[in-house]
């Protein structure tokens, strides 16, 4: 087993549910913890202040996409990744594995790595174990992910075994050709689709190479939040204690809540961006869609227990106008709100972990989530909310 490089402490559990500070060479990092994604140095429609504004501690960014525009040499010389993107705090940089495997008829594979032409300019690549840290590394990243291959949902369990398998293979070479430091940690990644078995070998073979974090990768990819739930209770208890756990790609926030519940500590998606780009906005009582006429003349804040502008300070109706109209600001706004309502939950979820009350926390959420909406402003309602805002920013 190897000594962490960067320092995971375990303050607090309860059942299965977990909070932990992780220190980096950039800060320290609270657990459970939602990083917003950057994936080519950029969270979309955010400036990195705002996003460091709605509590975030952690960015990922990518590896894939950095490599080939603007490289990774060229992010070096211009002093790392968190001078290039402004980005003071932990990077997370994904491998490029899962965007990669993602090409299809772009790539090919074999044990030595990933032969891809650029989706850019149809440029010709190989993406090895060794490039991949050796890309990271040059990224300056807090936290290197290693080299794996992340089968399709629906292959057959052969193809899942052997995928899992030179996953391992992969990460031995990546934690061979790591360059420890102090605050700078390397996450192997366990795959195995949905089989139990598969996820068992793998988390035991990569335990015993030794890692400074624990990645569960290869879910939220089609098979449910019933059988994504049933991996990772049966994952998470192998992986070491002392060790972040970190679940890849996902997801909503019902999915973080029962992730949370199951051990699992760190969190990525592009949901909550993706999602203010669109017009759909996430809220303690549910997702709900501002282009809807139902928000048309509504002045009331989207959800006025976030504390952050985007979702305190505009009205339901200048949102669902923004959206209506195409505005660039409209995204800005409801991705600023997604972020802080992500954040906002997972600092309920660590003090209701420390407090030994997480039981009761989720059941409260879910109440919530399956109430709903609030109801839409009668006239009458609508003059008083207006009235009320009229009042609190004179």
């Amino acid at each position: 087993m190897s000594v962490a490089a960067t320092a995971f402490t375990l303050l607090a559990t309860d059942g299965e549910a977990r909070c932990g500070r992780l220190e980096t060479a950039h800060g320290p990092v609270e657990t459970p913890t939602f990083m917003p994604v950057g994936t080519a140095a950029s969270v979309k429609a955010m400036l990195p202040e705002m996003v460091a504004a709605t509590g975030a501690s952690t960015v990922l960014a990518n590896t894939y996409h950095l490599m080939l525009r603007p490289g990774a040499e060229r992010v070096a010389r211009l002093g790392g990744l968190h001078r290039f993107m402004n980005w003071p705090g932990p990077i997370l940089t994904d491998s490029g594995g899962f965007q990669v495997m993602s090409l299809a008829e772009l790539r090919t594979i074999d044990e030595t790595g990933v032969a891809f032409r650029s989706h850019v300019d149809g440029s010709r690549h190989l993406l090895t174990p060794e490039r991949a840290i050796a890309i990271q590394h040059a990224l300056d990243a807090d936290i290197a992910m290693v080299l794996d291959e992340c089968p399709r949902f629906g292959s057959g369990e052969g193809a899942i075994a052997e995928a899992m398998e030179r996953t391992v293979r992969w990460a031995g070479r990546c934690r061979d050709a790591f360059v420890a430091r102090p605050g700078y940690g390397l996450f192997g990644i366990v795959q195995g689709g949905v089989s139990p078995a598969l996820r068992a070998a793998c988390a035991e073979a990569l335990v015993a190479i030794g890692f400074d974090g624990y990645a569960i990768g290869g879910l939220a990819v089609g098979e449910g939040q019933a059988r994504m739930f049933e991996v990772i209770a049966a994952t998470a208890p192998r992986l070491p204690a002392d060790r972040p756990r970190y679940l890849m790609g996902v997801g909503k926030p019902a999915d973080l809540v029962g992730a949370v519940a199951r051990g699992v500590d760190m969190f990525d998606c592009v949901l909550p961006t993706r999602s203010g780009r669109t017009g759909q906005a996430f809220t303690r009582y549910g997702a709900i869609n501002l282009r809807n006429a139902r928000h048309a003349d509504d002045p009331r804040p989207l959800d006025e227990t976030v504390a952050c502008p985007a979702s305190t300070d505009y009205s339901r109706a200048y949102l669902h106008h923004l959206v209506r109209s195409g505005e660039i600001l409209g995204a800005m706004l409801l991705s600023w709100h997604n972020l802080a309502y992500y954040q906002a939950l997972m600092a309920e979820m660590r003090a209701a972990i420390g407090g030994g009350r997480f039981a009761a926390f989720a059941a409260a959420f879910a109440a919530d989530q399956e109430r709903g909406d609030i109801e839409p402003a009668t006239p009458a309602a609508a003059a008083d909310a207006e009235r009320e805002r009229e009042a609190r920013s004179a």
